[in-house]
């Protein structure tokens, strides 16, 4: 039986219309063997999170230049626990003070990637993610 590949959704919320690091991570996933469905510009959470369930997705990538990223992950985190889908992972990147990463991973966050983070790096954290997902 062939292995699934690991299924992403990558998202861009709000009222931000920057998507040039959202389509490079998307091309990178892809790359990387993972399939990749991006969402576009100017998404609410709740067709975020729709789109993650009905695509059977095992993580949601969310990038964020506009200072709301608090909102956004609190947002998307919560939905996904009252449709029962808290299973799918959440990271994201973009523009986001350090300070605030703990925050974003106390709501339930697995990683945080900031600009100019090697793309190598985001793949192998959400691989060794999906696995640890997997064999749990």
């Amino acid at each position: 039986m062939e292995k699934r590949k690991t299924r992403v959704v990558v998202a861009k919320p709000g009222l931000d219309g920057h998507d040039r690091g959202a389509k490079v991570v998307a091309r990178a996933l892809r790359d990387a063997g993972m399939e990749v469905i991006y969402t576009g510009l100017r998404q609410s959470p709740e067709s975020i999170v729709e789109t993650a369930i009905q695509e059977d997705a095992d993580a949601i990538g969310i990038s964020i230049l506009s200072g709301a990223h608090e909102h956004y992950f609190k947002a998307i985190i919560d939905l996904l626990r009252e449709k029962g889908a808290e299973d799918i992972i959440v990271f994201g990147g973009g523009v986001i003070p350090e300070d605030d990463i703990p925050k974003l991973k106390a709501m339930g966050a697995g990683a945080i990637f900031g600009p100019g983070t090697p793309t190598k790096e985001c793949i192998r954290w959400l691989e060794e993610a999906v696995a640890s997902k997997k064999s749990a």
